[in-house]
């Protein structure tokens, strides 16, 4: 099944244009926008390719994906097009969360755009998330103390990168690291670059390029998958860690003591 006709007519009746109109601006014929609403007829490969231009969508959301379910907030720009990207919601309207499983972490970079790919995550409903697009991504490694590796940082979609805060934290998908989870300094600006920085000293901070980072999820919540141990929890180590990081406690240990 494909939704050719009715999602013609959606771009059409969105655009608040008539027949006439909607084919002068294709460089259709009025009769041909009819049939093809009506499902008498549909169009060329070379047609689809027009429209797919026309409107900044894909052939294949074109084909496949019902835009009359879409909302103005269920596309996002990636690259040149606007591309899917419905918020899911359950039966009772509520906003769910896809979760990306730590094995498939690394075939994030090839599906992330598709969204077949994308419907096939499983869902998570976290009732105090704010109203928007959020994701879970798992975290691996010890560079974002005091998360543990197995972690999942559930981040909000950034669509614009003039949304991106200094000193924030976001996960990052990149064409060459994949996927990361960073502080970022914004240096747009500057260089056309963002600085990530891991909150751990033992990692070096590097530079990406803006043009290579194809996806930013800012930081919303965490979820820590292990509990901490008595002796990680002891004031003494939380001191030590956080010295480590460059934090200053003396403060908290004296009113702890």
């Amino acid at each position: 099944m494909n939704f050719i006709s009715s999602n013609i007519r959606y771009i059409r009746s969105a655009r608040k244009l008539t027949q006439e109109q909607f084919a002068d601006d294709l460089g259709w014929s009025k009769s041909m926008v009819g049939a093809y609403e009506e499902s008498r007829s549909e169009p060329s490969i070379e047609k689809l390719i027009r429209l797919s231009m026309y409107s900044n969508i894909p052939i294949d959301i074109l084909v496949k994906n019902d835009l009359r379910l879409a909302k103005d907030t269920s596309f996002i720009e990636v690259g040149n097009k606007r591309v899917l990207f419905p918020i899911a919601v359950n039966d009772e309207n509520e906003n769910l969360i896809e979760v990306v499983p730590a094995k498939a972490s690394a075939g994030y970079l090839n599906g992330y755009d598709d969204p077949e790919y994308i419907q096939q995550l499983e869902n998570i409903k976290l009732p105090f998330i704010p109203t928007g697009k959020h994701r879970a991504f798992p975290i691996k490694g010890d560079s974002m103390l005091p998360l543990k590796d197995g972690s999942y940082v559930i981040g909000e979609f950034v669509e614009s990168r003039t949304d991106i805060r200094s000193n924030s934290t976001y996960v990052l998908l990149t064409l060459n690291e994949g996927m990361v989870y960073k502080r970022v300094i914004n240096n747009i600006g500057e260089n056309n670059t963002l600085r990530l920085v891991s909150d751990n000293p033992t990692y070096p901070a590097y530079d990406v390029n803006i043009d290579e980072v194809v996806e930013l999820w800012k930081f919303t919540c965490a979820i820590n998958t292990q509990e901490y141990t008595p002796e990680e929890l002891k004031i003494s180590s939380i001191t030590t860690m956080f010295n480590a990081l460059g934090v200053e406690l003396k403060a908290l240990k004296t009113s702890l003591e």
